[in-house]
Order: structure tokens, then sequence, then C-alpha cells
């Protein structure tokens, strides 16, 4: 049946057939928040499901006064506001690539700091010449440290667990340089680029990618046990093979708590096992090739992945990744047997819904990441997280927190509706803003940890 206002027809079936595509879209969203135990969406998407279809189909089936004029009215404003979200917008400003500009000294990170001793030549030293960090340091030394049994998240098996991981990481690092087989292999750059990152893919690695080794991907200054103070001329590496390692969405989700550790630290094994074997098999073939891996870096491993164009660098200073977000741990593989490089595509928007999200520094417990806008540091406009204040939160509750690479929108679980608003994210200005403002109204500014599992309480005495 068709209806008539003015001189355009308005279909009544128009009305109901909006009302139950609403209806059928919150539902589905509702039922896919409830399989991924998102209680709160779940309950939140089942009631837009009767608010937004409401409208339509009482417009459609209840008589009342001005009736067409309003059912045109109410087709006209869900075609206005719809449309912008859909239609590929990039923006109204520019976003260009910054790189930087010189590079890191690793004696300056945190985790370089806290393996110094007090009393020692190389402890006065690195306070000598920068002063202006003994405080902070003095701070987070009072603490118990990451996997202490002092720590306020103190677990005995889990903190055992996770520092099994953490030894095999040390083991692996053997052989992580050795020298290259006597023959080499005169080999299709091409096709053991494609060999390289199905066999990583086999072994369990989420993406692969491939850039050219530039200077800054390199440390200036080694900062961690045998390699502190040892200045990192020109590699004689030309390519970097990247590799990330899924994190659980779950146990990620249960941080600060300890379990977050573990997965952490079994990620940090997995993706130090693929780089490590890489590695080996491409010196059995002839060529000089080092494995990064926890503790034994070399380079700064997410901005290796992003330049091999895995993702992006974000408001919280780890690498976002298309799928996953932040929720991946990276290992990385340099070598000087030639390979093919992926082109990168900069992306700029995950910075632009960075810009308007900024859930991480809402949920961060320490306060460590900034909510203002991007600033220049030695030369490079981004955002830069305030490592002591993370560190010495870290050092408290005895894990490494996870909460910033929780409650990231870009962390949500790879399937198909997350995937369909990444896709949007990626495409639309407009889409952008709304997303942020509805995973908030779903999930909450400040979501709440998840709990921790049964089967993660072990009993002892």
């Amino acid at each position: 049946m068709r209806i008539s206002f003015w001189t355009i027809n308005l279909p009544e079936d128009l009305l109901i057939a909006t009302g139950i595509a609403f209806f059928l879209m919150f539902i589905l969203i509702s039922f896919l928040s409830w399989m991924e135990k998102e209680y709160r969406a779940s309950l939140r998407a089942a009631l837009l499901s009767i608010i937004v279809s409401f409208p339509y189909l009482i417009n459609a089936l209840v008589k009342f006064p001005f009736q067409y004029f309003a059912g045109w009215i109410l087709l006209s404003l869900t075609f206005l506001t719809i449309f912008p979200l859909l239609v590929p917008f990039k923006g109204f400003g520019k976003l260009s690539e910054i790189k930087p500009v010189e590079r890191l000294d690793e004696r300056i990170t945190m985790f370089s700091r806290n393996e110094l001793k007090e009393g020692t030549k190389l402890f006065e030293e690195f306070y000598k010449k920068n002063p202006e960090k003994f405080n902070d340091d003095s701070e987070f030394r009072k603490l118990p440290g990451l996997l202490s049994g002092k720590a306020l998240y103190a677990d005995p098996v889990i903190f055992a667990a996770s520092d099994a991981y953490f030894e095999v990481c040390k083991v692996l690092r053997n052989g992580a340089d050795e020298k290259p087989s006597e023959r080499k292999y005169d080999i299709d750059s091409k096709d053991i680029s494609v060999f390289i990152k199905k066999n990583a893919i086999n072994m369990g690695a989420h993406s692969v990618g491939v850039t050219e080794l530039r200077d800054y991907h390199l440390y200036s200054v080694g900062g961690r046990g045998e390699r502190y103070n040892r200045v990192y001329l020109e590699e004689n590496h030309k390519f970097a093979i990247a590799f990330t390692v899924e994190m659980d969405h779950d146990m990620i989700g249960m941080g600060p708590d300890a379990p977050t550790v573990m997965e952490s630290a079994r990620c940090y094994q997995h993706a130090a096992d693929i780089a490590v074997l890489t590695a080996k098999m491409i010196r059995n073939l002839g060529y000089s090739a080092s494995a990064h891996i926890d503790g034994y870096y070399k380079v700064v491993c997410p901005l290796v992945a992003r330049d091999a164009g895995l993702g992006e660098i974000g408001r919280m200073g780890l690498l976002i990744t298309p799928k996953l977000g932040p929720r991946v741990r990276i290992s990385v593989v340099t070598t000087d047997m030639p390979v093919k490089t992926d082109k990168r595509n900069f992306d700029p928007t995950v910075t632009e819904f960075c810009e308007v999200c900024k859930k991480c520094a809402v949920v961060c417990p320490s306060k460590a990441i900034s909510k203002e806008p991007r600033k220049k540091i030695n030369g490079v406009l981004r955002w830069q997280i305030d490592q002591e204040k993370c560190f010495t939160y870290w050092c408290k509750v005895g894990t490494d927190c996870g909460r910033c690479v929780a409650v990231c929108p870009y962390s949500h679980p790879d399937n198909l509706f997350h995937n369909s608003i990444r896709f949007f994210l990626k495409r639309s200005y407009f889409f952008r803003k709304v997303a942020a403002f509805m995973d908030d109204f779903l999930y909450g500014k400040k979501p709440k940890p998840v709990k921790v599992a049964k089967w993660l309480k072990v009993k002892v005495q």
C-alpha cells in the first residue's frame, strides 16, 4: 500500500522496512556482544533495537494527525544522518606522515633503567648524566616490582608461568645472532618473501611485513644486558621483517590483574620463537640475520612494523594493527638477504580516531597517557606516554597492566561485526566521530576489567 504526501509517494512499507532493519541490526549486535561476554553492550544494543525502530513502526502502523508529513521528515532525517556516515570522505584536514629524525637511546627506556643496580658504576654514570630521572626512578625502586610476590596483584602460579615464558625468551636470545652458513644460495627475492610470510603464519604469526631497514629503526646505544653502552653504527643489514602475534582478548581484558602479564609473556615468547627460527633459516641459506626479541632489541619494533605496513602508531605509543589494534606483540628479523619489501600506505585515520577517542588516556590507572593533542617532541609531532608513571604503576601491581590495550576500540575481536566498523572507520570522517561515541555508549568510557577465569585461580599453600 502506498500513501502520498503532496506530489511525493511515501510508501508505508519503506518505513516498516527501515524500522525492521534497525531492529535486526541492533539485535544482531546484541547477540554478538553477548557471545563476546560484553553484557553491558548486549543490553544496550537490545534497548536500542526497540528505541530506534519504534518511531518508524509507529509512524507506519498507527494513524495520527500529520502522519504523512512526520513520516517524510523521519525518512529524510534518516537519510541525511546515515549518508555522511557511509560515504567515503577522508576529512577536512590533511595529516602528513611524520618520521623520526633521530635514533632512540635504549638506555633511557624504563626496562634499561630498571636493570641498573645501586652502587654500581653504570648506575652512577647514568644518573650523573641524567639527574632529572633520579627521583622518578627512586619511586619505582621502592615498590615490589614486576612479578614480585609482594605486588598488589601477585599470584604465585600465574607469576611462575609468566616468569617461565620470559626465561625461555632468555634462552632464545642465544640464537638471535649467529654466523651464517658458509654456502650461500642464490634465491629469488619474491619467492623467499612469500615463503617467509607463509611459514611465519603457519607458526602462528598474525601478520608479517617487510621493509627496508632505516636509520631511525635502530637504537643509537644499547641499554640492556651485555649490550649496555654498545654504540650501534650503520647496520650491515638492508631489510627488516616484522611479525605480530595476537594476544588473547579475554586474557588482556583481565588486566591489570595477573593474567595480563602471563598473556603478554606468552606472546613475547611466541614472537621470539618465530623470529629466532626465521633468522636461523635465513642463516642456513648463507645470509646474515639477527632476531630482535624480548630483552634483545637493536631496533624499535613498532617503527619497523609500521614501516612494514602492519599498522600505525596511536595515542598510547603502540602499534595499532588493522584487525587487532594494539592487541599484539612484535618481533623483528633484520637480514642482508634480498627480500621483496611491502608497500606502505600511510593511514591517517588511526591518528584522527585517536584524537577523538581518548579512551586509553581516560582508563589508564597511572594517568600516563596524554589526553591532549599531539605535540612536537624531538622534531616529531606525536603523543608520548609518561613512561615513568606507567612503569611505576607496573612495579606496584606486579603486572604490565594492559588496560590501554584492552579498552582500545581497535582491540575488539577480529570478526565480521567489528571488521565492518573498522572498514567504515578507515573510510569515513563522520563515522569516526560517531563510532567513538557509540563505543563509549555500548562498552562504557571506562570499561571494567574482565573477571579472572576460574581455571586461572589455583589454590596454593
